[in-house]
């Protein structure tokens, strides 16, 4: 007896993943095909850590201690610097943060050195959603693609609607994309080069078996993505 096509996605699935499903928690573009997203520039978007409110960052200037504090990005983005004021980190990696710095020092201090540690931060996360065994918010560990994130939550329930499978992600100059992804045809042809890298924050929909309309999704399943 010929066994039931979601069973066979599901086992399929279930062997492309197994090395992410070791490393991860385990809890008690356009229609049809989506493509890797892009940043402007055309590469692949940056996965590195961007400061968001709340997180606690540690500035050293190691040859002029008076200008070293810990600061909490505050509810706008900001913190408020020694003998500079108020600048706007929220969005910044590591790395951004500390050539700004070392700008905005320029002006009174000669080659200013800073070092930038980030000593409290919100771990990664993916959240999913819909018709999964096991839905809801798992960490980030590592690169992760979207077939590995069902696999996480527990596979397909028999209902899911595979081949419009939406992938929420929020954008860094406001609002949220979101893209379909054929992740039945996907898994069929046995063709994963298509399969989708989540950032951190992004929510994966699987919706029952009809169709999806994205624009009345979006604005109730985002809200999903900011729980915490």
């Amino acid at each position: 007896m010929t066994k039931p096509f979601w069973s066979l996605v599901t086992a399929a699935m279930l062997v492309s993943v197994l090395p992410a499903i070791a490393q991860s928690p385990q809890p008690p573009a356009g229609a049809g095909t989506l493509v890797q997203p892009t940043s402007a520039t055309g590469s692949a978007p940056d996965a590195r850590y961007r400061l968001r409110s709340g997180d606690v960052i540690e500035l050293d200037f190691p040859f002029v201690a008076t200008f070293n504090q810990t600061l909490t990005v505050q509810p706008d983005g900001d913190v408020a610097l020694h003998a500079r004021g108020a600048l706007h980190v929220d969005g910044l990696t590591l790395a951004q943060l500390t050539e700004t710095l070392r700008s905005e020092y320029s002006s009174i201090l000669r080659d200013p050195i800073v070092t930038v540690r980030l000593k409290e931060f919100e771990k990664p996360y993916f959240i999913v959603a819909g018709e999964v065994e096991r839905p809801g918010k798992y960490d980030l560990r590592g690169a992760t693609t979207v077939t590995q994130a069902v696999a996480i939550a527990g596979g397909l329930r028999e209902r899911a609607k595979q081949s419009e499978v939406v992938v929420f992600r929020q954008q860094r100059e406001g609002g949220v994309e979101a893209r379909k992804l054929d992740l039945k045809k996907m898994l069929k042809d046995a063709q994963l080069r298509d399969d989708v890298r989540l950032i951190p924050g992004d929510m994966l929909f699987v919706p029952r078996g009809r169709h999806v309309n994205i624009g009345e999704l979006t604005p109730s399943l985002w809200i999903l993505s900011l729980l915490r």
